[in-house]
């Protein structure tokens, strides 16, 4: 038998989108821009699965002037807890240095306490008499809400402030003010803005749109669900063929993976043919919810964070550049369809 050999490139295709900067996430960050007089930290969630891509130079452009607090979410997605994934962090926090990073996941109230012992001694050093207020920005479906209901959950011990979901999306405007922490005679309150996610406004790098919209920061409609299932594929291979082994042996087909999951699973259509989309689709998710490994989409090193912040940095990110490739982008798109009809 033929030893299996992963593919250690993945073929991006041209026709894939490179940018998801709506309407609602241009007005979202203007309107953050101008309540930033009232803000005494900003509190930006990137995914602990993509610390490269989920990172938007949207915020340090138009929200500078105030402290930052990096927070990777979704670690319990991304790490087993193993030297490995030790290492990557800390590579991580030393590249940043001096800002502050913290890692986290809403499910584990260690990490919550962590970010609210963060959030009380800067509150003190504000001194203010109306309490500190903070706001929680960051890319569509990085886990914003969930963090912010975990920690007014553990700070205040009430219920749920922020509506979550598992599309983009589900936070459209600026929320009420939200108490993280009791005043007390000796600190103030702490009161946490949640805000809609903003898109980057262009993905230099085809593969990282890939990334996005696999861990759930695009609406699943974006980019067909077989190439989002086909880059899973490719990932899992890397990491271990024995991830999907209950639906198919090793192999680079995407199909023949969805064949195995159709038939295991009973997403067949009429006269027993594959439902693909669908089968891709449930594959996905099992991904996302952590059943399918925790691991890292990105490969964090001195070097790639480097690059990753030169070829950023060389993207300004304004909403005029945003507006201007967007613009191009649908202009190539709407050509090659019209090349493949004529």
């Amino acid at each position: 038998m033929a030893t299996f050999l992963p593919r250690l490139v993945f073929p991006i295709l041209d026709s894939l989108p490179r940018s998801y900067f709506l309407g609602h996430h241009r007005a979202g960050l203007n309107k953050m821009k101008t309540m930033l007089s009232s803000i005494d930290l900003i509190i930006e969630c990137r995914d602990y699965r993509v610390p490269l891509s989920s990172r938007n130079p949207l915020f340090e452009e138009n929200l500078a002037g105030r402290q930052r607090l990096i927070v990777y979410t979704k670690q319990d997605l991304g790490s087993e807890g193993r030297e490995a994934d030790k290492l990557r962090e800390a590579t991580i926090r030393d590249f940043h240095a001096p800002t502050p990073i913290l890692f986290s996941s809403h499910k584990t109230p260690r990490s919550i306490r962590t970010i609210l012992s963060f959030a009380r001694s800067h509150a003190l050093s504000t001194n203010t008499l109306t309490g500190s207020r903070m706001m929680i920005v960051g890319m569509p479906n990085v886990g914003k809400s969930s963090l912010l209901n975990a920690l007014r959950q553990l700070g205040v011990h009430k219920g749920k402030a922020a509506q979550t979901g598992d599309q983009p999306g589900v936070t459209r405007k600026i929320g009420t003010t939200v108490k993280i922490i009791d005043a007390t005679d000796a600190e103030q309150g702490v009161y946490l803005v949640d805000t809609p996610g903003v898109f980057v406004p262009y993905v230099p790098n085809a593969e990282a749109m890939l990334k996005l919209a696999l861990c759930g920061s695009v609406k699943d409609t974006i980019i067909s669900p077989t190439t989002m299932a086909d880059y899973l594929l490719f990932q899992l291979s890397l990491q271990s063929p024995g991830l999907y082994g209950e639906w198919s042996p090793p192999t680079n087909d995407v199909m023949v993976l969805l064949a195995g999951v159709a038939q295991k699973t009973g997403r067949l259509q009429k006269g027993g043919v594959p439902d693909f989309d669908a089968s891709a689709l449930w594959l996905i998710q099992r991904w996302r919810t952590g059943h399918l490994g925790r691991f890292m989409l990105d490969r964090v090193t001195d070097e790639s964070l480097e690059r990753d912040h030169l070829e950023i940095g060389n993207l300004s990110g304004s909403l005029s550049q945003a507006r201007r490739l967007g613009k191009e982008e649908r202009r190539q798109r709407s050509k090659a369809r019209h090349v493949e009809a004529g």
